[in-house]
């Protein structure tokens, strides 16, 4: 079974610097929502849909797992679904804390948002709901506690010496390439998460008693912060809204602007590479290879037409070479879409560079990419220095035209390898046709 034959795969979708507001890009992203099955217009079936791959409703080579890898060593921007995942998961976990937990971390209107994007925010609030003034009763963060007790700092206090300039020293010899062990202490992830604050103007600390404040902090040090490990690509407006809102409160809705902007690049421009990249069954080195032979075979039909036509044989000797013509057309056309014909004749696909090196490249769960710990690490996306790049860079060329390969398993992913497949058949046959026929409608030249 395949698709219509009018199938396009999806188009490369390039990273966009344009500057679009945040109901631009919820609209966009409801809209891929509420698509469903029309999400074909855009080369990508409902079987293959952001929804399913990330519910982990596809097979192999469509999984979450591949699509992470896939933004790790292609597009370099696994930082996206990595946040993506983790508030995935942190609002699940919110919507199981009791009620008066959740009362300490209010809601972030969009009110508040718009109010802090004008510059028209008001300060901390004078007064609490009686539920958690209740909950902060007999407290230092009760209202009506004495001022010290919830001062920034004491100004009579004599700090220590590994305290704040200690830190802020600390910060600036490691920058953004602090070793795992200093990035390891929940202390510095603290003092990191202070430091945005204060670079953003911020004028008071955040509750701590909030919950997941600890977890929050973590999550600014590594994604949110100038310089962090996994720093994602927002502006600086989205980064002060964020660390203002985080400032004010825990709850999952403090991160809205932010992972609006995430989820728009993942589903309109990570999302439709990745599946055109998948559609690949071969490496490069392959695809070069088979582009090279579908060359080859049309100048072998080329030559041996020319040939028959300046000799003394006759028009029927010249259909002879459509073989040569149909062979070398097909294997182009399909090479052109990044897909080897031999390959796809077995449903197989090749092994991806940093699976070669595993005993069952199925399994591969590279770095444990999907575990919980993962989205809190302080360790950074780079993968230069793992040990496949160098073994694969030392494979020679022809062994990387002919690596390992394994079946496809998605469906979904088979039935447009299947139309793409057909498409250059019908186009070979097309095409063999008219230059077969070119041939037979010149003389014969009777040279020889």
């Amino acid at each position: 079974m395949v698709y219509q034959l009018t199938y396009r795969r999806p188009s490369h979708v390039p990273s966009s610097r344009e500057s679009i507001s945040g109901e631009e890009k919820q609209k966009s992203i409801n809209d891929s929502i509420s698509s469903g099955s029309s999400c074909m217009s855009c080369g990508i079936p409902e079987a293959l849909s952001f929804e399913r791959i990330i519910s982990g409703g596809v097979c192999p080579p469509c999984t979450v797992r591949d699509f992470m890898n896939y933004l790790k060593y292609i597009e370099h921007a696994a930082e996206n679904l990595q946040f993506f995942l983790w508030f995935r998961d942190y609002s699940a976990r919110w919507e199981n804390l009791p009620e008066s937990e959740k009362a300490l971390a209010p809601e972030w209107t969009r009110a508040q948002a718009a109010a802090e994007a004008t510059g028209n925010v008001q300060g901390r609030p004078k007064r609490v709901d009686a539920q958690v003034a209740a909950i902060l009763k007999n407290t230092d963060f009760a209202d009506g506690a004495p001022k010290a007790a919830v001062d920034r700092a004491d100004p009579f206090h004599t700090p220590s010496k590994t305290s704040e300039d200690d830190r802020h020293d600390m910060m600036s010899e490691g920058g953004s390439s602090m070793n795992e062990k200093t990035f390891g202490s929940g202390y510095t992830h603290h003092g990191l998460a202070e430091k945005a604050f204060d670079d953003a103007g911020m004028k008071w600390k955040p509750f701590t008693a909030q919950p997941y404040r600890e977890e929050i902090d973590r999550i600014i040090s590594i994604y949110l912060a100038e310089g962090s490990p996994r720093e994602l690509n927002l502006s600086a407006r989205e980064r002060t809204a964020v660390l203002h809102a985080l400032q004010n409160t825990t709850h999952p809705t403090a991160f809205r602007s932010v992972i609006t902007t995430v989820e728009y690049s993942l589903r309109r421009q990570a999302h439709p590479n990745f599946i055109r990249w998948t559609i690949c069954n071969g490496n490069r080195p392959r695809v070069v290879f088979a582009r090279g032979l579908g060359i080859a075979g049309i100048f072998g039909g080329f030559l041996a037409d020319l040939l028959i036509t300046l000799s003394h044989a006759s028009r029927p000797w010249r259909v002879i070479p459509f073989l040569c013509w149909f062979i070398g057309i097909a294997t182009l056309i399909a090479a052109w879409k990044g897909m080897c014909v031999v390959l796809h004749g077995l449903h197989h696909r090749h092994i991806r560079p940093w699976e070669l090196f595993s005993d069952d490249p199925e399994d591969v769960m590279d770095e444990k990419l999907l575990s919980q710990e993962s989205f809190i690490s302080q360790s950074t996306n780079s993968f230069e220095d793992d040990p496949w790049v160098a073994r694969y860079h030392k494979r020679n060329v022809i062994r990387k035209v002919f690596d390992r390969q394994i079946w496809v398993e998605e469906p979904a992913l088979r039935q447009i390898q299947d139309t793409i497949f057909l498409q250059a058949l019908l186009g070979a046959f097309v095409l063999s046709c008219i230059f077969v026929g070119i041939f037979c409608a010149v003389p014969r030249g009777n040279l020889y």
